[in-house]
């Protein structure tokens, strides 16, 4: 029986679950996207205070990371995806994003993956982050950038019997972990903080290379009149996140519920302090 290294086969499934991968075969068709709006005015209030009086570099994006993190961790139906018409069950909790190496038109980007610990923290979170992009922009890349520059280079019949020879691997669940680790389309979910380049937060597909499941896109913050439960009305910090999910590895009620963990932690910025592992206080 063929064991992956990043998963567990999940077996027992209804006949719904069963017979979907043959009749929506491509992650691609059945992708599935919601536009969220969070209120992050008292994150924003949280991390100004921690990076004054602690001397810290909290930033919103590593918030964001964290209370994805938490979220999948808590849901794990998020951290599914569908292999060779197969689901199974990954292990790690792997969070992808792209750095840019400088900030301008024509700089170079480079792929990096964090593999999140259950003990990890909002704060450890943000030094791991912020490690990494600085190694990264130090060192003018990492390896799976050299890997790719390489392979980039490579005649196009190559590449096509190349991609042709992964893909099979992949659908055999037999792709060498030394293949997987540090590429972004094996990760759980991959973000891209557009928001830090004063973007919005526009619709990002999935593809079918891989095994990520979950696309999120992270817009700019920006001030919104807000109906408070009170009934007043306040201006508030509000970032708009767009989500790309894989439908087929849970049901919207699954994915709506999840997404009340994520709205909590980061409404809630102390808590995003309290590890992966810790349930959070949500009717779920």
């Amino acid at each position: 029986m063929i064991k992956r290294t990043d998963a567990v086969r999940i077996k027992e499934l209804d006949g719904f679950h069963s017979i979907v991968p043959y009749v929506m075969p491509k992650r691609t068709e059945a992708e599935v996207s919601s536009f969220e709006k969070f209120d992050v005015t008292d994150l924003v209030a949280y991390m100004k205070k921690h990076n004054e009086e602690d001397g810290t570099n909290l930033k919103l994006f590593h918030a964001i990371c964290t209370a994805a993190a938490r979220t999948i961790y808590l849901r794990p139906k998020m951290n599914i995806f569908i292999a060779g018409r197969r689901f199974w069950q990954r292990k790690d909790i792997t969070l992808s994003f792209v750095v840019k190496r400088t900030f301008n038109d024509v700089a170079e980007e480079s792929l990096m993956t964090l593999k999140v610990d259950p003990d990890m923290t909002f704060s450890s979170i943000s030094k791991k982050i912020l490690g990494d992009v600085d190694e990264v922009r130090r060192e003018s890349g990492n390896e799976l950038g050299k890997t790719m520059d390489f392979v980039g280079k490579l005649p196009r019949c190559i590449l096509v019997v190349l991609f042709g020879f992964l893909r099979l691997l992949e659908y055999f669940g037999v792709m060498p972990k030394s293949l997987m680790k540090g590429d972004p389309n094996y990760s759980t979910v991959l973000l891209s903080n557009l928001g830090s380049i004063g973007a919005g937060a526009p619709y990002h597909h999935l593809s079918n290379y891989g095994t990520c499941s979950i696309m999120v896109t992270i817009g700019t913050m920006h001030p919104e009149t807000c109906r408070m439960p009170d009934g007043t009305e306040q201006e508030r910090s509000i970032v708009d996140l767009t989500l790309t999910l894989d439908e087929r590895i849970a049901d919207g009620f699954y994915f709506a519920k999840s997404l009340r963990i994520t709205k909590y932690l980061l409404e809630h910025p102390e808590s995003l302090e309290e590890t992966i592992s810790t349930p959070v206080p949500v009717a779920l």
